[in-house]
């Protein structure tokens, strides 16, 4: 694209869109960002008529605030931003991660205290899968652990249904193309073996839905067992089932920090 030049000769400027402010959010997200729902109970809420911005009832999902200096009111209540929380959770097995489930299965929320402010899950754990799940409250340090550009590992010991040798286990890491997708892993290594199954440790940098079981199920392998052990440099360590613990969030950005760059 050519741009016309000025008449004292200076070098044209490209004129790009201004970045969106990190504090400018739709209101639904704002509820969420602000810790009180989520996204999908703060769409109810304002189609009930029960949000108010700024003295006026909030009618538009798509209404932007800047949550630095816009009046949010929910039942009369202003919200107000809640101090950061960063919590690891051992989620068993057969627990979902969505806040109610309309089947009445077990969620992890119900491992969580009453009293804690709205955290939501970073990342996903289907619910046949187990362990590590860090939740929280603070948007933007979620998305920087889930960017795939910053590479943050997630480490999983996986039990599969065949005791593996090692060119299988050499196989699995090469990559799978799964529909649309191009599944991968950072590392693969044989854990233990029995005479009928193993456990392998699988290392990724991205957060495709169901991205192990497709993997092996592509090499023709069931999984037994699924467990998160280690997300960005965090450990599960000796967490019980069901068991919560408070953690800084710092300690997880500093996995990421060396391929980050500096901050904007």
């Amino acid at each position: 694209m050519s741009f016309p030049r000025s008449n004292t000769g200076a070098s044209p400027v490209k004129r790009g869109r201004a970045r969106p402010s990190a504090d400018v959010a739709s209101l639904p997200r704002a509820l969420s960002k602000l810790g009180f729902c989520s996204r999908t109970e703060a769409t109810a809420l304002i189609e009930s008529g029960r949000v108010m911005v700024d003295g006026r009832v909030a009618r538009s999902m798509r209404q932007r605030v800047d949550l630095k200096t816009a009046r949010i009111v929910v039942d009369g209540e202003r919200l107000r931003d809640e101090p950061k929380i960063y919590l690891k959770l051992n989620k068993p097995r057969g627990y979902v991660t969505t806040y109610r489930d309309p089947s009445g299965r077990p969620t992890v929320y119900d491992c969580m205290p009453e009293d804690l402010p709205f955290l939501f899950p970073v990342g996903r754990l289907d619910r046949a899968s187990e362990g590590l799940l860090l939740m929280t409250n603070d948007t933007l340090w979620s998305e920087r652990l889930l960017n795939p550009l910053n590479g943050v590992r997630k480490c999983y010991h996986v039990k599969v249904d065949r005791a593996l040798e090692l060119d299988d286990v050499l196989a699995i890491a090469h990559p799978v193309e799964d529909g649309a997708d191009i599944l991968t892993t950072a590392s693969v290594r044989l854990l233990r073996r029995g005479p009928r199954s193993c456990w392998l440790e699988i290392v990724l940098t991205e957060g495709r839905n169901r991205q192990i079981r497709r993997i092996l199920a592509a090499k023709g392998l069931s999984v037994m067992r699924l467990v998160r052990v280690a997300f960005a440099g965090l450990p599960l360590g000796d967490l019980p089932k069901g068991g919560i613990a408070l953690f800084d969030g710092a300690s997880a950005l500093r996995s990421i920090e060396p391929s980050s760059g500096p901050a904007a």
